[in-house]
């Protein structure tokens, strides 16, 4: 009989350290979704990319000549 108790006094030690240590069960937060013209990577390379000059070679700003 004290072996039982013993065990269901383990168990419950057990399942409170899970509670407070263990993974936790809330939901991760939403990420929000930031579009192309927000994000500042997008921005950046878009602007070294006219910086640079387009993507056939022209200088940024200028009409191509034939």
């Amino acid at each position: 009989m004290i072996y039982l108790l013993a065990l269901i006094g383990l168990v419950a030690v057990i399942v409170l350290f899970w509670k407070a240590f263990g993974p936790s069960t809330r939901p991760a937060a939403p990420t929000r979704t930031v579009g192309p013209d927000d994000d500042p990577d997008f921005l950046w390379r878009m602007n070294r990319e006219a910086r640079r000059g387009g993507k056939d070679g022209t200088e940024a700003g200028t009409e191509p000549s034939e």
